[in-house]
This record gives structure tokens, sequence and C-alpha cells, in this order.
């Protein structure tokens, strides 16, 4: 652990011409006094730190000493490639070694691109979970993260409604979308491979990685894959048709209310606009329920015209609402 430590120092004072024993202790999570005696500990391993002392002062490398400890391993590297999203990184545990990783590549960088990961880091950052929602973190998910990495079979819990079932799978990827994590995996089968399915994290009960690894599908395409369960996945829920006029600013903001995938499809198929603009339009809906919360949000810009158990809902709504605003 100390050496651990002992080495990041060094690719700290490394990456800068000088630091603070705050700084110092602020990045390697420990005390000024262990970093005092760290440092120490450095120098009598021939290590050049020196000390400025005063206000001023701090940590410095002298004579143009350059550690040769920049080679990534392997957990390092893969995990540089996640770097711009570091809430995935700590939910996946890899946290550490996407640090590590960037000090590295820093330290190997001649010292007038040093800044460049902190400038790319103040202009972009990705915030993956959705609004108004508190993403929580599935207990298993460094297990699982642990074995898409090493491409280890899992034998694992899961719940599908209200029973639980035990299913060994080959965990291909991991996709996070609007907060909420999901595996890719492959269910193995006895005359060779399953097919690939889509496990939500927070279902699985347990994870017990297998001593074997399985060989990867060189052709898989983890993003091509998760786009087209994605797109089946919004069509399969679309079980019923609402018919509905718009206005053109209800045309407009239709694909705000709905899935986009839906609305395109509606639009695609309307007629021509009537004297006043407005569309008739038929539209894939999921239910009456979900149809009548969606539509809802466009107020007065959409006239719906069956079903007519959903026509009158919107009746009654308007006669609430005129009621509240006389």
């Amino acid at each position: 652990m100390r050496a651990a430590r002992l080495i990041k120092m060094v690719l700290l004072l490394q990456s800068r011409p000088s630091m603070t024993a705050a700084e110092l202790a602020r990045e390697l999570e420990v005390s000024e006094r262990t970093i005092t005696r760290d440092a120490q500990a450095l120098s009598e391993a021939g290590v050049p730190v020196y000390a400025d002392r005063g206000r001023a002062g701090g940590y410095r490398l002298i004579g143009g000493y350059r550690t040769r400890l920049t080679g990534l391993a392997r957990t390092e590297a893969e995990a540089l490639f996640l770097s711009g999203v570091p809430g995935a990184l700590r939910d996946m545990g890899l946290e550490d070694a996407a640090s590590a990783a960037r000090l590295k590549v820093s330290a190997a960088l001649l010292p007038s691109l040093r800044d460049a990961s902190r400038a790319a880091g103040q202009r972009f950052h990705l915030d993956a979970p959705a609004w108004f929602n508190e993403p929580e973190t599935p207990e298993l998910l460094p297990a699982v993260a642990e074995a898409v990495w090493d491409d280890r079979r899992i034998t694992a819990g899961y719940r599908r409604g209200t029973a639980e079932v035990e299913r060994v799978l080959e965990p291909y990827g991991l996709v996070l979308k609007a907060g909420v994590w999901y595996l890719c995996a492959r269910v193995p089968g006895s005359a060779g491979s399953g097919p690939f399915r889509v496990y939500r994290i927070d279902r699985f009960t347990e994870v017990k990685p297998a001593a074997e690894c399985f060989i990867r599908d060189g052709g898989f395409d983890l993003p091509g894959f998760w786009a087209e369960r994605a797109e089946q996945f919004a069509r399969s829920i679309l079980r019923a048709e609402a018919v509905v006029r718009l206005s053109p600013e209800g045309v407009r903001r239709l694909p705000y209310v709905v899935d986009p995938a839906s609305a395109r499809e509606a639009l695609g198929g309307c007629g021509a606009p009537d004297g006043r603009g407005w569309v008739r339009v038929v539209l894939p809906v999921e239910s009456e329920d979900v149809a009548h919360g969606q539509l809802t949000g466009l107020g007065p810009e959409v006239e719906v015209v069956s079903p007519a158990t959903l026509r009158d809902r919107f009746a009654g709504d308007a006669v609430r609402l005129a009621a509240l605003y006389r």
C-alpha cells in the first residue's frame, strides 16, 4: 500500500513543477505528516525530492529527475478510455485505476502539454443520469464489471417478476442508460453459444464468477447491439394507437412529449394540413394511460379523435380546467 502511494507521489511531482504538503495530502488522502515521512523515505531511496521552505514552498523533484514507472497496466489503459465518465468509473470500481493511468500519461508528456487533461476536463463533462432521478449504484455492479473486463463467465441470480431464476452468463458489455445499468450478455447453450440478452443489473441478487474465461466473439459490436435492442424495446411497448389532430405547434412539440421514433412514424404518415394548418396522425402509444399523460403536455395544441374513451378523458380534463380558470 505504501509503495503504491510513494510511486503515485513521485508521478504527481513529476507532472507538476511543485506541490505543497497540503496538496499532496489531499491527492493521496493522507495527513501532511505522512507526506513529510514519505518525502524523507523517497530521499533516502535516492529520489531527489527537495522541500522548499516558506509560505510559497512545497515539494519538487530536482535535477530533471524522471521516473520510468510510466507504463500503463491493462486495467489502467482500459479505464483511461472511460475517464470522461467519472461516475461510471467510480460505480464500477475503476476510479483508482483511472487516476493512476492519468498520472502516468501526464508524467510521460512534455511539460508544455501536462495541463491538457485538466484543460479538457474543464471544457467537457458527461452527465449520464436523467434529470430529477437520483440514481442508485447496484451493489453487484463492481463484481459484474470485473467479470466483463476479464471475459469471465458468471452464475447469477436474477429477479424476474416475483420469481428468481439462476443463469450462467457470458458478460460482454455494460451500458449506462439514463442512470440505469444494464448488462449485455450471451447465454451459453449445450450446443454452443446461445443468444445475446440484456439484463438490468439492479435485478441481480447474486453474482458468482467462474474459474474459466470464455472466448469473446470478435464480431460483437456493443453500440450496434444496444441500438438495435433499444429500438426493438421501444417498438415492443407501443401496442396501441391513438388518432389525434395536431396544430403546427403541436407538430413541432410532439417528439418532445412522446417517443421520438413514434413521433417520426406518425408524422411521416400524416396527410396534408387543413385550412388552419392542423394535421391528422395515427400515433403508436404504449397504452391509453400513458398516452393521456404524454399528450396532456401538448395542451390545446392537440385534439384526440379516438379511441372514444381517451377523447372522453381529455373532454373531462377540459371541463375541469375551464372551471378552475373561469
